[in-house]
């Protein structure tokens, strides 16, 4: 029993580390957290909405920030939700991910948001390279592994990765998310229990 208990902090450990790195990797480009913190603070202050947007296990990530973003008193929304309002100003902003740069569904829908006025701030790990960032008035680097470049030979057993695929950018966004609804809160001046008391209690 130790020795698994002892196995899995290590493997939890590792696995934190490894979505840690991420963030203290050098660019060029500002601090993705910074870039998610201004648009979304212009957004409040106009008054305007937030819609969320992504495929996959990427989407997953956005529906949990949209529902902190509406915790926090936010107009937030769940592109595709049948009770999403339309999106038709530059107050509005469309917060969409591509991380290997681009998805067909994603292009499109950051196509509408521009063609209706609003802003449209794009997490991708391909920023210069991918189809969605052309699109976007804003740009958010989170410089992690997805499935546009984890292709190579076979790993050995034992060292396949830890984390596959596009698991450490999906684990990013989610770290990502806790950190700008922390700060959000401040700039907002949110309380914990504001914050608190507009959660469903519809359970």
């Amino acid at each position: 029993m130790a020795s698994s208990a002892s196995s899995m902090t290590t493997l939890a450990s590792e696995i934190c580390c490894q979505i840690s790195s991420v963030f203290s990797r050098t660019s060029s480009r500002p601090p993705v957290l910074d870039v998610m913190v201004d648009e979304i603070a212009i957004t409040a202050t106009a008054k305007g909405r937030i819609f969320v947007h992504g495929v996959g296990r990427e989407g997953l990530m956005l529906k949990g920030l949209c529902m902190r973003l509406a915790h926090l008193g936010l107009s937030a929304h769940c592109v595709g939700d049948v009770n999403a309002p339309p999106i038709s100003s530059s107050s509005d902003l469309l917060l969409a991910s591509a991380g290997p740069g681009g998805f067909s569904t994603v292009d499109a829908i950051c196509g509408v948001a521009r063609s209706n006025d609003a802003r449209v701030l794009v997490l991708t790990a391909q920023p210069d390279s991918g189809s969605a960032a052309k699109l976007a008035t804003a740009i958010g680097y989170i410089p992690a592994q997805t499935m546009a470049d984890d292709e190579g030979p076979e790993p050995p057993e034992e060292s396949r990765p830890l984390l596959p695929m596009g698991s450490l950018y999906e684990g990013a966004m989610f770290v990502l998310f806790e950190m700008a609804v922390f700060r959000l809160g401040e700039v907002l001046g949110e309380s914990p229990a504001a914050v608190r008391s507009r959660h469903t209690n519809l359970e």
